[in-house]
């Protein structure tokens, strides 16, 4: 009753999945990864702002002082598979940020329901982030992580190539054996997917330290938040401990509107 790799280092693959300790049933870290709980606003239209939500657990902010602004706005425009995604509307363009603005949606994840990662310490575990991804702009996009005090950062790129097409992406994330983590019901990992931001909220990729700002740029990407009337849908939102992305975390309706009552 045992399956294991193969002598020769091949990995095991059970109906297109691979199986690791880390990534079993219960694996996604985020909650309403696939959009569809809208408590708040039932599907309208908002414009969020410091950290304003919109689908639950999700928000959008504007930093710093930012002048760019941006609608967010639950959607049934959707890849195979989903129902919904998060619309996000670039409605006043920022072309060239100032160094302190900043724009990004983002989740932040209970330290409770994240610790197991270790992050931290000399055992801290990898992890992957994969989503699926539409954008009426193409180019080189950023994604950053940070804890809660800011001054442990992670950043990372990925490309979308092609205009107005659903395109899926993980992004690989290695444990950060350093900072501060926090284990409890504070916020543990916040991931960002980023619309923009200044020279003092540009980060370069990988791991390094921060001076308690969040991060919403990464050198070499494109910005958003400069095209007005942009679009960019988001949804199949993963986080998971590991080196593998795997298919995404399906839960019942009835266990993600729990999850989501708990905020």
């Amino acid at each position: 009753n045992t399956i294991t790799d193969a002598s020769g280092g091949a990995t095991t693959t059970i109906n297109g999945f691979t199986p690791t300790v880390s990534n079993m049933a219960g694996r996604n870290r985020i909650i309403n990864g696939d959009m569809r709980i809208d408590q708040r606003n039932a599907g309208a239209s908002v414009s969020p702002l410091s950290g304003g939500y919109g689908v639950d657990r999700w928000k959008g902010s504007y930093l710093g002082g930012g002048t760019g602004r941006f609608s967010a706005q639950q959607s049934s425009t959707a890849p195979s598979g989903f129902v919904n995604s998060w619309l996000i509307t670039v409605t006043t363009a920022d072309a060239s940020p100032a160094s302190g603005y900043g724009y990004e949606v983002q989740q932040s994840i209970e330290g409770t329901n994240f610790y197991d990662l270790a992050w931290g310490t000399a055992s801290a575990s990898a992890a992957t982030l994969s989503f699926w991804v539409r954008s009426s702009v193409t180019g080189t996009f950023p994604i950053t992580l940070n804890n809660s005090a800011g001054d442990r950062l992670f950043g990372a790129t990925y490309t979308i190539n092609s205009a107005n097409t659903w395109e899926y992406k993980t992004v690989a994330v290695s444990g950060d054996t350093t900072g501060t983590w926090l284990t409890t019901t504070g916020v543990g990992v916040s991931v960002n997917f980023c619309l923009g931001g200044g020279s003092s909220r540009t980060i370069s990729t990988g791991w390094q330290a921060g001076s308690g700002s969040t991060p919403t740029n990464v050198t070499g990407c494109t910005q958003l938040i400069a095209t007005a009337g942009a679009t960019f849908y988001i949804t199949g939102v993963q986080l998971e401990a590991g080196s593998v992305a795997t298919p995404f975390e399906h839960r019942q309706y009835g266990q993600e509107l729990a999850l989501c009552q708990r905020y």
